[in-house]
């Protein structure tokens, strides 16, 4: 069985992350998104908002697609936990040149420390560049429309976050 792990914050999921998801499942038989524990980050949604959310959203992804999607939380090093779920490749999500920079250090890191762990890039959909959770919770906070950037559920709880 070929599994995956696409770890990140998801402070909240957007429709970028879901895209990656989405394209994912192509390459595994089963995904596991990795619901980062990043106390430093100090993020809007607690653990427990940023696992359920995901979850709602992988149901008919899962459906969709017919890769068993798993949402777990995990902490400490990546490769670690990728090699404790039995992933054979860690999938990340690029949207720009900068995102590519800070990657590319990590997969150098990573492969330092478990050459059997593959790092795999999917570029985003042009559509989906330009939305990075950080701008998200931003227009979010100052009252904006973030209607094009998150799915319904994840707008109804960003919005009772900033009243």
């Amino acid at each position: 069985m070929r599994i995956g792990l696409y770890p990140g914050t998801f402070d909240p999921i957007t429709h970028g992350h879901i895209d990656i998801i989405r394209r994912a499942t192509v390459l595994v038989d089963r995904l596991v998104i990795g619901v980062a524990i990043n106390r430093d980050k100090g993020p809007l949604f607690d653990l427990e908002e940023r696992v359920a959310m995901i979850e709602a959203e992988c149901v008919s992804l899962s459906e969709q697609t017919g890769t068993e999607l798993v949402v777990t939380p995990f902490e400490g090093l990546l490769v670690e936990t990728a090699r404790d779920l039995g992933a054979q490749i860690i999938i990340r999500g690029l949207r720009a040149v900068a995102d590519f920079e800070y990657e590319f250090q990590m997969v150098g890191m990573n492969r330092a420390l478990d050459t059997k762990i593959e790092t795999v890039f999917l570029m985003a959909e042009a559509r989906h560049q330009a939305i990075a959770s950080r701008l998200v919770k931003e227009v979010a906070r100052l009252g904006g429309d973030v209607s094009k950037f998150v799915t319904p559920p994840v707008r109804a709880a960003l919005k009772k976050k900033y009243g």
